[in-house]
Formats: C-alpha cells, sequence, structure tokens
C-alpha cells in the first residue's frame, strides 16, 4: 500500500493526490458548517445577536458566497502543494499555462470575496431600511437604496483593481494614472451621464422631492418609484413607468404635489347680461352655502369678479385637505358641481355660454 501511494505520476506522488482531494472533500462536506460559523461571527458585527429573524436572513444572503469562498480557498491552498507537471508546462502567447491558471484562480477568489461583500452591503441596507421605515420621514429610505447602489459600484471597482493587481500582477498606480487619463477622456464624452450623477446628489441632499411623492413636471405626473444614479422612475397617472434624467428633475421646474397643505380646484361661471343684481346676489349665497355645508372644504372663495356686456364672470375656488384621495377629490368636484347646477335651473338663470368652464389645478 505503502508503494502505491509513493508512486509517481505527473510529477507528484499518489499520496500527494490522495491528500489534496481529501482536503477538497472535507472542505464541501464541512463547508456548510464552517460557513455558518463564520457567517455567526461576522453577524455579530452587522447585525442584532438577540434578532433571530434578521440573523436568517443574514444567513441567507452570506452563506452561500461565504460557501464557495472557503472551498475555493482550500482548493487552492492544497493544489499549490502539489508540484506542476513538466507535461502542462507550455507557452500560451508569451505566458506560461501555470500563470494563466494562476491568474484565473487568483481573479475567481477575487470575484467570490467581491460577492461576499456586496451580500453584507445588502444586509446592511435592510437593517437601515428597517430602521428608517419606523420614521416618517422618507428621505431615509431613498438615501439607503441609493448608497446601497453606489457601495456596490465601489466594491466592483475595488475587485476589478484587485484582479489587476493580483491576478495579472499589473502596477495598480500606472493603471489608475493610465485610467484617470481615460477617465478624463471618457467624461468628456459622457458628459450627459456625469451631470445626471452629479444632479443625483442634489436631489439627495436638497431634497426637492422624495420616493412616494406625487410629482407634476413639463410633460409627465407621476409617483417617484426610485432615485437611481442617472436617473429618477416615476409611475405617471396614465400607469405607464418613466425615466426622467436627473438633470432634468434639477433644472426645470417641478411641483410636488404631496407636499401641497390643500388640493384646490376653480370654477368660472359667465353668466347671462340678464340677470338682476338681486338674483346675482342671491345665486352667490346659494353657492356659498353650498361649499359651507360641505365638512370637506376647509376654505372658499366665491365673488362676481367681472361684468362687461357679454356675461357677468362669477369665480369660485374651494379648497379640500391634501388627505383626502384624487379618487374623493373628484367626487366632492362632482357633487359640488351638480349642486351649482342645480341652483341654476332653481334660479332659472341663463349662462352666457353653453359651457361651464371648470378648471382643476390639482389632477
Amino acid at each position: 500500500m505503502e508503494k502505491i501511494l509513493q508512486q509517481d505520476f505527473l510529477g507528484n506522488s499518489i499520496g500527494s493526490y490522495l491528500w489534496v482531494i481529501g482536503s477538497i472533500l472535507l472542505a464541501l462536506f464541512c463547508k456548510r458548517l464552517v460557513s455558518k460559523y463564520f457567517a455567526t461571527l461576522l453577524y455579530r458585527v452587522v447585525g442584532k445577536r438577540s434578532d433571530d429573524i434578521r440573523k436568517k436572513s443574514f444567513l441567507e444572503l452570506v452563506v452561500q458566497p461565504l460557501d464557495v469562498f472557503l472551498v475555493l480557498l482550500v482548493s487552492l491552498i492544497a493544489v499549490d502543494k502539489l508540484n506542476f507537471p513538466k507535461v502542462l508546462d507550455f507557452n500560451i502567447y508569451h505566458i506560461t499555462f501555470r500563470q494563466l491558471l494562476d491568474s484565473i484562480a487568483n481573479a475567481t477568489l477575487i470575484i467570490v470575496f467581491i460577492w461576499l461583500c456586496i451580500r453584507v452591503i445588502e444586509f446592511i441596507a435592510i437593517i437601515l431600511e428597517e430602521k428608517a421605515n419606523r420614521t416618517a420621514d422618507q428621505s431615509d429610505n431613498q438615501l439607503i437604496v441609493f448608497f446601497q447602489d453606489f457601495f456596490k459600484v465601489i466594491l466592483v471597482i475595488i475587485g476589478i483593481l484587485m484582479i489587476f493587481r493580483f491576478a495579472f500582477n499589473k502596477d495598480v498606480s500606472n493603471l489608475l494614472t493610465g485610467l484617470s487619463i481615460v477617465g478624463a477622456a471618457i467624461a468628456l464624452a459622457t458628459r450627459e451621464s456625469m451631470e445626471n450623477l452629479i444632479a443625483s446628489f442634489i436631489i439627495f441632499f436638497d431634497k426637492p422631492f422624495m420616493t412616494g411623492d406625487l410629482v407634476k413636471g413639463n410633460t409627465f405626473s407621476g409617483y417617484v418609484e426610485k432615485i437611481g444614479l442617472r436617473s429618477t422612475r416615476i409611475r405617471t397617472l396614465e400607469k405607464t413607468y418613466i425615466s426622467v434624467p436627473n438633470k432634468q428633475m434639477v433644472d426645470t421646474i417641478i411641483d410636488n404635489i404631496s407636499l401641497r397643505t390643500q388640493r384646490k380646484a376653480e370654477i368660472r361661471l359667465e353668466l347671462s347680461v340678464k340677470a338682476t343684481s338681486a338674483a346675482l346676489f342671491s345665486f352667490l349665497e346659494s353657492i356659498r352655502q353650498i361649499l359651507k355645508d360641505k365638512p370637506e372644504v376647509e376654505n372658499y372663495s366665491v365673488f362676481l369678479s367681472d361684468t362687461g356686456k357679454n356675461a357677468h364672470l362669477i369665480s369660485i375656488d374651494f379648497f379640500a385637505g391634501m388627505q383626502m384621495s384624487i379618487d374623493e377629490f373628484n367626487q366632492l368636484r362632482e357633487t359640488i358641481n351638480l349642486s351649482i347646477i342645480q341652483k341654476l335651473e332653481d334660479a332659472k338663470m341663463e349662462l352666457a355660454s353653453t359651457n361651464m368652464d371648470v378648471v382643476i389645478s390639482q389632477q
């Protein structure tokens, strides 16, 4: 048996191969146990030890990349103990096959490590989001989403630099110098993208709107669903999903409807000049009474705003609270409009035109 183990095969003894295979199999069998142990230690740093539900979420995120990382690390350490077979010692485009394998192995290890770090960031974001949901301010939530994506990008860049340094033995300082020149050229070529990135920081720190707000621009109206590094995603009132560049959201006038204190409706009535002053006075009082009897109407204004040879113009403005939904507000508008029409019929007053112009500033 001992002679069999000492037999040479591709520059290594059979016993060495068995030792390497045994180490890898042991890592495969014990990976989940070891991964959960290290994940628990890591959880004590980023989470709360007493929160079992949160701990389960953390393990679900971290254990899988930790499994791959540990098995890969043990495999590389074990295989490194073997002598590289001479039969595989050849060049590929001036690079030895062993160097190529080493580079691939190191790059894979770095990629798995960055994957693990990204999972940790996702868990930290979950914790912060839970805390942010306890507050009424939604700016915390959008900052978490923003910086989660931002740090993921930073980690990917760090991972690429580590691959160049440790997998391909490139001088990172020279690489950074070259990248800075290339980056300047790219920045000039992608100036609009850089402007959108800067605009995203302006949005997060100036807070003209937040995730969940109802906003109105020149060509769109809708709810903000996500603020990204380049654009803002909006679910329009027509239920379409649009992406608006952040620069446009900063440079144009944006009406944050969610920050309004009241919803406003405007009604303009053009009455026939045949109406007498007494009839007009009585009609105005009846409209004021209609609005006064509506508890949803917080304040109102009714007056004869203009008169002339063609018509008497009556201006009616009323306001409702923002706690009302848009459907409830539309229902209120409809009820008031019908009541005004009923008063017109009762008073037998004629309109100067066949239409009653109703202008609503809140959509």
